[in-house]
């Protein structure tokens, strides 16, 4: 996701940020869907940081900040808490839900990504074997 660009917000009972990366020899690298569907968290670029619940109409208008903007770095942790951090400054973090599934990703390059209710593990890679050691 990094390098990606949001190309267009969405809202109803979910936040929906679509992502692109355009290949400019293939034409697009990335066109996915990070949907939101629990409370998050977003830092606008002066530094505020807003609770945000989808569903809550015009309490997500900070989201429409991130239109536009690029995703300079994608961190996951623990059981799928997600930090995003965009080239203006903003952050978005959700965390997983106890109850309910809180974000996935899906499209054309990207693995899919689904973190349901108490959080997942499987989206970290699988360990890589070794190389054979010659002596």
């Amino acid at each position: 996701m990094t390098g990606c660009r949001v190309d267009r917000t969405a809202f109803d009972y979910q936040v929906r940020l679509s992502l692109s990366t355009l290949d400019p020899d293939e034409g697009y690298r990335v066109d996915a869907e990070l949907a939101i569907e629990t409370p998050f968290l977003l830092r606008d670029p002066g530094g505020q940081w807003h609770e945000l619940d989808p569903g809550t109409c015009t309490r997500l208008a900070p989201v429409l900040d991130l239109f536009g903007q690029t995703i300079s770095s994608v961190e996951i942790h623990g059981n799928g808490a997600l930090h995003l951090t965009f080239d203006n400054g903003a952050e978005l973090h959700i965390g997983p839900d106890h109850h309910y599934e809180s974000w996935h990703l899906t499209g054309t390059g990207v693995d899919p990504i689904t973190v349901g209710p108490g959080g997942e593990t499987d989206w970290q890679p699988a360990p890589q074997p070794e190389p054979p050691h010659i002596d």
